[in-house]
């Protein structure tokens, strides 16, 4: 299987040995993303900034292997805290349109610090 590696500087670098995102098998895959803005090096304050910020990672890193949000088939989200579910989902909402990816949403305590990560799975 070929691979293709994904990068763009409109997301945060990798801090690891993984990509941002791979092209394999008619798939774009993007790694677990957090709320870093890559401009400014910071993290909002709040669920609802901290997941407009992941989404705009997540379409960020997407268009620069040619896909768009309308593209994501699989969404994971990991939260700090499911008592932000509702907030987190309302701004998920704004980037998703119908049919909606399938989504698998976890309460993960150990972030390191952040409110939320989400990775994709896209088929442009």
């Amino acid at each position: 299987m070929n691979k293709k590696e994904i990068r763009t500087d409109k997301a945060p670098k990798p801090v690891g040995p993984y990509s941002q995102g791979l092209a394999a098998g008619g798939r774009i895959y993007v790694a677990g993303e957090g709320p870093l803005d890559p401009e400014t090096n910071t993290v909002p304050e709040g669920i609802e900034a901290q997941t407009r910020q992941v989404m705009t990672n997540l379409k960020n890193i997407l268009a620069a292997g040619g896909a768009t949000m309308d593209d994501v088939v699989k969404s994971t989200v990991h939260l700090a805290n499911l008592a932000d579910f509702e907030k987190f989902n309302k701004v998920y909402a704004e980037f998703c349109a119908k049919p909606y990816p399938v989504r698998t949403t976890v309460g993960s305590a150990l972030l390191g610090g952040i409110l939320v990560e989400i990775d994709v799975i896209a088929e442009p």
